[in-house]
C-alpha cells in the first residue's frame, strides 16, 4: 500500500514536470522594446533599440523593407551593426556616422520559431537625417555701389539644407528687416535637400552709406547660424535736382515726337562742379553741361531714366528724372474670335498700350451702338449676342485704332455650295462643297451613285480648306471621263447635327484650243497695229515746221553774191541763209545788170540756158557719195581742219587728155557778166589747139591756169579747204573732164522755178570754177567753149566734177 502510494506520487511529479516543460516550450516570442522614430544630424550616431523575449526565430533589420542581414556585424553595411547580447535579447541597430542615405524607415523582424512559434515584426521607425545648409552667399557680392532713392534687390542663397534654411536679413544698425522680403524654396534633384532664396527689396538712403547688410541662414541641423555680409555704398550729393525745362505739357507728360530739354541744378559745396548726363545708365557723349536735349522723344523713351551726375571735390552726386511720354494707342494683343455654346459666357479682350491709358469702347455691329467701355467684354451667348464686335481705343490727341472679333454660336453645319457645277471632260474637274460649321465638321463624306468615294481611289482627290467659319471640301476628279458626270452627294456632320446636299456635275463643252490660240494671236496683232498707228500719228504731229527762209539780195552785206570772199578762213558758214536762185533774162538787178537770184551768195559764171529736158534734173539723177571723217577721230559733227599740206602739195601732173566740148553745152548765152563776179578776159593762147593748153598752164605757173588779171589764186579758194568732207577719199586724182559728154556728165542746171540748191558749199564750188575756166567773148556775143585745163589738181581747187557730191544744208559749219 505504501509502495503504491509512493509510485503514484512519483508519476504525478513526473507529469507535473512534463507539463511545466511543455508550457515553457510553447511560449510566444514578443518584443520587450521596439524602435521609435528618431531625428539625427548628418555625421552623428543613431541607435534603434530592439529587445525580444523568448526569441526562438531568426532576427534581422530591414531598411525600407530591404533586409540588412541576420548577423550582428551586418556584412556589406560598414556603418551598420546590431549591438547588445543574446542573453538579454538585445538586438539594437547602431548607425554611425549617419549620412543622408540613412534617411529611411527601419523595422526589427523575428522569423517563426522551430516549434511553430509565430514570427513578429516591430513598428516602423523613421530616421530623419538633418543636413546643415551651405554657407549663404549674396548674389551681388560683398560690395555694392548704388544710388540713393533707387530701389535695389539683394538676393541671398543657401544651398543644400535639410530642411530648407531659414534666412534672416539684418541691416547695418542691427535691426532685423521684415518688410520687402521674398522667400523662395526650391527642391534639389535628390528630392531630399533644398535651396532657400531670400530677396530683399531696399530703397537706399543716405544713412545706409557704408553700412553692412548681413544675411543669416540656419536650420534645425545646427544651432549656430551661418552668415554672409555685403557692404553698401550709397552715392549721394548735397542736393541735385533734374527738371524738364521745355517739351512737356502742364501735366508733366511729354508728347511723342517733341523735343525735350532737361536741366540739372546742383546745390553743392564747393560750387565747382562738373556735370555728366546718362540715359538708362548709358553716358551721353558731350553731355557736360547743365542741359540735355532729346530731339525726338519717341515711345521708347517712356519710363526712361535720365540721370544727371554732378562731381565736386567731396564726391559725386546724381539725380534722375523718369520721362513720361504721351503716345498713341497700339495693340498688344488684338481681340480674337471665339466659339461658344448657347447660354455660355465668353470674354473678348482688347489689350491696348498707350499713355495715358487708352479709352476702350466695344461696338456692336448688329445693333450699331456702344455696349461696353472696358478692355474686357463678357457676354452670355445666344442668338442675339452672337455676331461681330469692334474694339476701339482712343488716346486724346492721337488717332483712334480698332479691331474686330466675332462670337460664333455653335450649331449644326450648313452647306452653301452651288447645286449645279460644271466641268470639262478630260480635264481635272473640281466639285466644291462649301460648309458653314461652328465648330468644324467631324466628318465630310462624298458619295457618287450611292457609293462612298474612297480617298485612296486613284480617280479622286479630296482637298480641305478650313476657314474661320467652316471649311470648303473640294473633290478633284483626275482626267474626268463621261462616267464621272452625274449627281454627287456631300454630307457633313459635327457634334451639333448634320447636313447633306446633292450637287449635279454637268459636262461643259470645251472650245477647241486652236480657235483660242488663233483668237489670242489675232487680238495681239490688232493691238500691235493700233499701237503702231497711234505712235506714227503722234510722231507725225510732233514734226517741227521748216525753218523760216531768208531772202537775200545782191547788195546784202551778208550775201556772198555781193562780194567774193577770198579768205574763207575769216568767214563763217552761210549755210543757214537760203536765197532763191533763178536766172531771169532781161530782168535788171539792183546794179542794172541781168539778175541771177541765188541761194548761197556765190557769184555764178554767167547765165545758163537750161533746156527743157534738163529742167527737172534732181540730185537723184547722179550719185551722191559719202565722205567719211578722218580716221581715228570722233568729230561729233565738228570738223576742225589742220591738214594744210593737202592744199599746198598738189598731186603730180597727168598727161593731157584730148577732148572736145559737147556742142550742147555751148548754149550759155550772155552779153554781160553778173555784177561783182569774175570778169572774162581775152587769154593769150586761146587759139592754141586743145592739146597745147597744158603748155599754157605750165607757162603761167599758177594754179588758176594762167588767167590774166586774177593772179595766182590762193588755195584757200578750194571748196575742200576747211571742209574735209568734200575731199575725194581716193588717193589718186579723179578722172579729168573731157569733151565727151558720156565721160563727163553735165553739172546740175540752174532752175528757172526757184528749185533749191543743196548747199551753200556746193554753189561756192560752182562759183569758184571760173578760176579754172577760160572764158572769151566772141564777136557775136556768144560764149566760147569752156575748156578745162588738163592735169589741173581738181581735188584741190574749185572745179566741176562729174561725181560732185550734193552737200546737205547745214554741213558747212566748219570752224577753221
Amino acid at each position: 500500500m505504501a509502495s503504491s502510494h509512493k509510485f503514484l506520487l512519483l508519476l504525478l511529479r513526473m507529469a507535473g514536470l512534463w507539463l511545466v516543460n511543455a508550457a515553457g516550450a510553447l511560449r510566444e516570442q514578443k518584443f520587450a522594446m521596439e524602435p521609435q522614430d528618431q531625428t539625427a544630424v548628418e555625421g552623428s550616431r543613431v541607435t534603434l533599440p530592439c529587445r525580444v523575449i523568448d526569441k526562438s526565430g531568426i532576427l534581422q533589420w530591414t531598411k525600407d523593407d530591404f533586409g540588412l542581414g541576420t548577423h550582428r556585424n551586418l556584412s556589406g553595411f560598414d556603418r551598420y551593426s546590431m549591438i547588445g547580447s543574446d542573453e538579454e535579447g538585445d538586438y539594437s541597430l547602431d548607425i554611425y556616422p549617419v549620412t543622408l542615405d540613412d534617411d529611411a524607415k527601419y523595422q526589427c523582424q523575428v522569423s517563426p520559431g522551430p516549434q511553430g512559434q509565430p514570427g513578429i515584426r516591430s513598428h516602423y521607425a523613421t530616421v530623419t537625417v538633418l543636413v546643415p545648409p551651405d554657407p549663404p552667399k549674396i548674389v551681388q557680392g560683398d560690395y555694392l555701389v548704388t544710388t540713393e532713392d533707387r530701389e535695389i534687390e539683394l538676393e541671398c542663397i543657401s544651398h543644400g539644407g535639410k530642411p530648407a534654411a531659414e534666412i534672416t536679413w539684418i541691416d547695418g544698425l542691427g535691426n532685423v528687416l521684415t518688410d520687402g522680403i521674398e522667400y523662395i524654396v526650391e527642391e534639389l534633384s535628390d528630392g531630399r535637400r533644398f535651396t532657400a532664396k531670400s530677396i530683399l527689396k531696399l530703397t537706399p538712403r543716405k544713412d545706409h552709406h557704408n553700412t553692412t547688410f548681413t544675411c543669416q541662414a540656419q536650420n534645425t541641423a545646427e544651432r549656430t547660424h551661418r552668415s554672409a555680409k555685403l557692404k553698401l555704398e550709397v552715392k549721394y550729393a548735397p542736393k541735385v535736382t533734374v527738371s524738364i525745362l521745355a517739351g512737356a505739357t502742364q501735366s508733366g507728360r511729354i508728347p511723342e515726337g517733341a523735343e525735350v530739354r532737361l536741366g540739372c541744378h546742383a546745390d553743392a559745396n564747393p560750387a565747382d562742379v562738373t556735370y555728366r548726363w546718362f540715359l538708362n545708365d548709358e553716358p551721353l557723349i558731350g553731355g557736360y553741361t547743365t542741359e540735355m536735349v532729346i530731339h525726338n522723344a519717341t515711345r521708347k523713351y517712356h519710363d526712361a531714366i535720365v540721370k544727371c551726375e554732378v562731381h565736386n571735390a567731396v564726391g559725386k552726386s546724381e539725380e534722375s528724372e523718369t520721362l513720361d511720354i504721351s503716345y498713341g494707342p497700339q495693340f498688344r494683343t488684338k481681340p480674337r474670335s471665339v466659339q461658344a455654346d448657347l447660354g455660355t459666357s465668353v470674354t473678348l479682350t482688347c489689350d491696348v498700350d498707350g499713355n495715358p491709358l487708352p479709352e476702350i469702347s466695344w461696338f456692336d455691329e448688329k445693333h450699331k451702338r456702344i455696349i461696353h467701355n472696358s478692355p474686357n467684354l463678357t457676354l452670355r451667348v445666344d442668338q442675339e449676342t452672337a455676331g461681330r464686335y469692334f474694339c476701339k481705343a482712343h488716346v486724346p490727341g492721337f488717332p483712334e485704332i480698332g479691331a474686330d472679333a466675332t462670337i460664333y454660336l455653335k450649331g449644326p453645319p450648313s452647306i452653301v455650295s452651288h447645286r449645279t457645277q460644271f466641268g470639262i471632260e478630260g480635264d481635272n474637274v473640281r466639285v466644291e462643297c462649301t460648309i458653314f460649321s461652328i465648330p468644324l465638321p467631324e466628318r465630310i463624306v462624298w458619295t457618287f451613285n450611292g457609293r462612298e468615294i474612297d480617298i485612296h481611289d486613284q480617280d479622286y482627290t479630296i482637298l480641305e480648306d478650313p476657314s474661320p467659319e467652316g471649311i470648303k471640301s473640294t473633290l478633284v476628279i483626275r482626267e474626268s471621263q463621261e462616267k464621272h458626270f452625274g449627281m454627287y452627294n456631300c454630307s457633313v456632320t459635327n457634334p451639333y447635327g448634320s447636313d447633306v446636299v446633292e450637287i449635279n456635275l454637268m459636262q461643259q463643252k470645251n472650245v477647241p484650243s486652236i480657235i483660242i490660240i488663233f483668237g489670242v494671236a489675232a487680238l495681239v496683232i490688232l493691238v500691235f497695229i493700233v499701237i503702231l498707228v497711234v505712235f506714227l500719228c503722234q510722231k507725225q504731229s510732233k514734226k517741227k515746221p521748216p525753218p523760216e527762209k531768208k531772202q537775200c539780195k545782191e547788195s546784202d552785206r551778208s550775201s556772198n553774191i555781193s562780194d567774193l570772199k577770198l579768205d574763207l578762213r575769216t568767214g563763217s558758214s552761210n549755210s543757214n541763209v537760203h536765197c532763191d536762185m533763178d536766172y531771169i533774162p532781161g530782168a535788171e538787178s539792183e546794179t542794172g545788170s541781168e539778175s541771177v537770184i541765188t541761194r548761197i551768195g556765190v557769184p555764178l559764171a554767167g547765165p545758163v540756158n537750161v533746156s527743157g529736158q534738163e529742167i527737172y534734173r534732181y540730185s537723184a539723177d547722179y550719185t551722191e557719195p559719202s565722205f567719211p571723217p578722218k580716221d581715228g577721230q570722233n568729230n561729233n559733227g565738228y570738223v576742225p581742219y589742220v591738214d594744210y599740206s593737202r592744199d599746198y602739195n598738189p598731186p603730180m601732173m597727168q598727161p593731157p587728155i584730148s577732148s572736145s566740148l559737147d556742142p550742147g553745152r555751148e548754149s550759155l548765152q550772155s552779153t554781160r557778166l553778173q555784177l561783182n563776179s569774175l570778169q572774162a578776159h581775152q587769154v593769150s593762147g586761146q587759139n592754141l589747139p586743145l592739146n597745147d593748153l597744158s603748155d599754157l598752164h605750165l607757162a603761167q605757173g599758177v594754179p588758176n591756169g594762167g588767167l590774166p588779171g586774177l593772179g595766182p589764186i590762193d588755195p584757200r579758194f578750194s571748196a575742200t579747204y576747211g571742209n574735209p568732207y568734200l575731199r575725194n577719199p581716193n588717193v589718186g586724182l579723179p578722172t579729168p573732164n573731157t569733151a565727151n559728154p558720156a565721160a563727163t556728165p553735165a553739172p546740175p542746171p540752174y532752175s528757172r522755178d526757184s528749185s533749191r540748191i543743196a548747199s551753200s558749199s556746193a554753189m561756192m564750188t560752182a562759183s569758184a570754177n571760173v578760176a579754172n575756166t577760160v572764158v572769151a567773148n566772141g564777136a557775136n556775143g556768144s560764149v566760147p567753149q569752156v575748156t578745162r585745163l588738163p592735169n589741173s589738181p581738181t581735188s584741190q581747187y574749185i572745179v566741176p566734177n562729174s561725181n560732185m557730191a550734193t552737200i546737205k544744208r547745214g554741213t558747212m559749219a566748219t570752224h577753221v
